[in-house]
Formats: C-alpha cells, sequence, structure tokens
C-alpha cells in the first residue's frame, strides 16, 4: 500500500483479481473494485502493471479487443490464497500446511505465473525467438465441455504451441485420465477456432516428463523451468 497514493484502490483491484485467478475484463474489474471512470482507473491500472502486481494478456482470436487483467504479484497470491485463512498467531500454520491442498494449489498458480513471465524464454527454448508470434490464452464456454490453455503460442510459420504448465515436485506424470483430457482438450480447442495451424501440446514443468506412452504419443515439446531462466 505505501507504493501508492490513496492506495485503497490499488488494493481493490489486487483483491478482485486474488478472487478470480484467469483474470477479469477492464469493465468488470473496474464495476468489482469499485474504479473511479475514465482516467482515473487507466492511471491506477498502468501503476498497477508498471509494478507488476498486474498483468494485461488477449484471448486467442480477440487481439483487438478482449484484453483481461490478471494479478500476477506471487507475495499477493500467496497472502490472499493461503495465509488469510490461518491465524498469524499460529507460528506453526505454515509447517502444519506444507502439504494443504491451498500450497499446492499456490504452487501451481506460482509455477503458472513465472512461465507466463518468462514466455521469451520458452520461445528461445523452442527454437523460435526469431519467429513472429502472438502470444494469449484460450477457454471454451462450449455447453458442457469445459477446457482452457493459459499460454497460447500463435506462431506466423503455420503452428500452435497449446502450452501445458505444471508444477511437480517430481518428474510429472500424464496418466491415462489426463491424456484422455488433453485429447479432448486438443480437438475442443481446433474445432472452436477452427484453425487449419499444426497444433503443438508443449509442456513446462518443474522437472520434466515422466516418460511413457501417453507423453510420447500426445507431446511434441517438453520444457523444464530451466529454460525460463536462461539468457534470452
Amino acid at each position: 500500500g505505501s507504493l501508492f497514493k490513496k492506495s485503497e484502490r490499488h488494493i481493490a483491484v489486487i483483491e478482485a483479481l486474488a478472487k478470480k485467478m484467469k483474470g477479469l475484463h477492464r469493465d468488470d474489474l473496474i464495476k468489482i473494485a469499485k474504479l473511479p471512470a475514465g482516467g482515473g482507473a487507466t492511471k491506477i491500472l498502468k501503476e498497477l502493471e508498471e509494478s507488476s502486481f498486474i498483468r494485461r494478456y488477449r484471448e486467442f482470436g480477440k487481439f483487438q479487443k478482449s484484453v483481461l487483467y490478471q494479478l500476477t504479484d506471487f507475495f499477493s497470491i500467496f497472502y490472499l490464497k493461503f495465509m488469510t485463512d490461518h491465524s498469524l498467531d499460529d507460528q506453526n500454520a505454515w509447517l502444519k500446511g506444507l502439504d494443504a491442498p491451498q500450497v499446492r494449489a499456490w504452487n501451481g498458480f506460482a509455477f503458472e505465473r513465472l512461465c507466463l513471465l518468462h514466455t521469451e524464454g520458452i520461445k528461445k527454448a523452442l527454437g523460435i525467438s526469431g519467429v513472429q508470434t502472438h502470444t494469449s490464452a484460450w477457454s471454451s464456454n462450449a455447453g458442457r465441455q469445459k477446457a482452457q490453455a493459459d499460454l497460447v503460442i500463435d506462431r506466423r510459420d503455420r503452428v500452435i504451441n497449446l502450452c501445458e504448465m505444471k508444477f511437480s515436485i517430481h518428474p510429472f506424470q500424464i496418466t491415462k485420465a489426463y491424456a484422455d483430457e488433453l485429447r479432448a482438450k486438443i480437438g475442443l480447442f481446433k474445432d472452436m477456432t477452427k484453425t487449419d495451424k499444426s497444433v503443438f501440446l508443449t509442456f513446462v514443468t518443474t522437472f520434466g516428463l515422466e516418460p511413457n506412452e501417453h507423453s510420447a504419443s500426445l507431446v511434441q515439446n517438453s520444457l523444464t523451468m530451466d529454460v525460463l531462466f536462461e539468457q534470452v
């Protein structure tokens, strides 16, 4: 709060985005956070973006009109998703909850945000640094068929990388059930977007994929977290 004058409105934006991890469209965010209309809201959002608390991104295929804002500050995500549900007087709360569902969820959120902040490293590892690309996110609203991809790399060379970002303390295993889910996601993506480009399933994981029949048949690119920190 001390970073900004009249920080109550900045905090309201962060709290609103913490409840919707996918992000919010500008008009919805202004309404929920009760921001002043016009230039006042623009100034607040710009300050938060320049300070790396939030990021703007676009939905796949809607580059001109579908800007969303998403919370990216790791401490804010951790505090609002985990610590607010624990007593500050309990000094052992963190240790007791190391394997709690909330902590595992935060690990996943944080790793995903880390990947989204280092897309240039991902593109370099894919060997496409020199290829013109658009990065976006995609989600389906096709009745009961729900699917999403938080990082889609749409390439000028007629390829789309549909990225899965997974945190795990071991090499990540693709089970049969998850493989079926992935196949359904790819099929739904192709059907909804009507793309004629090749769709490559790309995994970014902490320690790589555990080799099995599903990873061999489904995954075109498997990257580890090391690529996020390499010099671009």
